[in-house]
């Protein structure tokens, strides 16, 4: 298998295509792909993300587990930005008022794997996670 990182493709269920498709184009900025009265695709950071519409999902059915002091919901899905990339979007939230599960800060300080971190939800429930890493090699270490 080849080293060249190539893009990942995620389809995840919301209830609302049209309110979750203004909360990934209009809140995140995520510039909109192909689509259709049941899915739309979005442009993921270079990653190809696709909401599919299904009918009611039980949003409180989440669990949780506890990752340096804080409850992490599970499952979440997310991406690794760079830390500027990071500092711009947490604040381009913030601005716009996300309810974040777990605010934007930095996971393991001064730890193998220090990160920026946050996590919130969209419309549908789905939990999603930012994170970044001042140095990228530390994503894997132990």
């Amino acid at each position: 298998m080849s080293n060249h990182l190539r893009p990942f493709h995620l389809a995840i269920p919301v209830d609302n295509l049209e309110e979750c498709r203004k909360f990934y184009s209009d809140t995140l900025e995520l510039s909109e792909g192909r689509s259709s009265d049941h899915w739309v695709d979005f442009d993921f950071f270079g990653h190809q993300l696709v909401i599919h519409l299904k009918e009611k999902i039980a949003k409180d059915t989440q669990s949780s587990n506890p990752v340096d002091g804080k409850d992490v919901p599970i499952p979440h899905f997310g991406v690794v930005l760079d830390m500027k990339t990071f500092k711009i979007f947490s604040e381009k939230l913030i601005q716009k008022n996300i309810t974040f599960i777990i605010a934007p800060y930095i996971r393991f300080e001064g730890q193998v794997g220090e990160q920026a971190t946050m996590f919130f939800k969209d419309p549908a429930g789905n939990a999603l996670e930012f994170k970044a890493f001042n140095d990228l090699t530390q994503l894997f270490s132990k």
